[in-house]
């Protein structure tokens, strides 16, 4: 990972905040959990909630981005995804929303176990071709 932010990133409370928000999962499988900081600084988190019917299930990624949102802010400069899985990145639409409000050098972190290691890198490296 490569790139640099004027803001420190708490990658503890980040991750606190994730794996608490990923109990309220609702979720028949994997239960993911999400937190995202601000370019000002706030945190926010938010997890997997599963529909009924699979109609469209809301990501813990998308969820945390949307309730950094719904409270004014509009420039993401990191997110952690934590769930017990191996190499558990966001999927596309997930990476959509973090290109969206966070741009390719919004530093993208997944956390596989509960105080483990944070693996880290920037949105352009899990999506290299995305448009610009």
């Amino acid at each position: 990972m490569q790139g640099k932010r004027d803001i420190s990133i708490d990658w503890k409370r980040l991750s606190k905040l994730a794996w608490n928000a990923r109990e309220n999962a609702v979720a028949e499988n994997t239960k993911v959990g999400s937190s995202v900081i601000s370019s000002s600084g706030n945190y926010y988190s938010g997890c997997n909630i599963e529909q009924l019917y699979r109609n469209k299930d809301l990501h813990a990624e998308v969820c945390a981005i949307s309730m950094m949102i719904s409270d004014g802010e509009k420039k993401l400069v990191a997110i952690l995804v934590v769930a017990e899985r191996v190499r558990f990145t966001p999927c596309g639409t997930c990476m959509d929303w973090i290109f969206q409000f966070g741009g390719h050098e919004c530093i993208v972190g997944y956390q596989p176990q509960k105080n483990g290691e944070i693996i880290k890198f920037l949105a352009k490296e899990l999506m290299p071709y995305y448009p610009k």
